[in-house]
């Protein structure tokens, strides 16, 4: 068994804006999972770049709300919430709340740089 803490991981910016924090990756996982599953924070009143994965992606929202946008859909999410994004689909994220949006993301395969086109 392998346990994390979200506060325990590093963190680092990516490119699409977001300050993302890798829990669970292939890379730092001796059980050899296939997925990454990531911490992700857009502050209030911000936003994610616009960009597309070559992976398929949840995000599970953890606290605040906002916009999501997935090629030509518009939704609008909140805490409990998730969405599933199809591969080579063109996302962002809007916070529109007055508190910190945080989201879990699930991508499989795992997230990789290379796999990720930002606008």
């Amino acid at each position: 068994m392998i346990s994390k803490k979200i506060e325990e991981s590093e963190s680092f910016l990516g490119e699409e804006g977001t300050e993302i924090r890798q829990i669970f990756h292939p890379h730092n996982t001796l059980n050899g999972i296939n997925f990454s599953l990531a911490h992700s924070i857009i502050l209030s009143g911000k936003r994610s770049k616009p960009h597309k994965m070559k992976s398929a992606e949840v995000y599970f929202v953890l606290q605040g709300e906002g916009i999501i946008h997935v090629d030509d859909e518009t939704r609008k999410i909140q805490q409990n919430e998730s969405v599933y994004v199809p591969p080579m689909s063109r996302q962002f994220l809007v916070n529109t709340g007055d508190v910190d949006l945080k989201v879990l993301c699930i991508v499989d395969p795992a997230w990789r740089q290379e796999d990720e086109i930002v606008d």
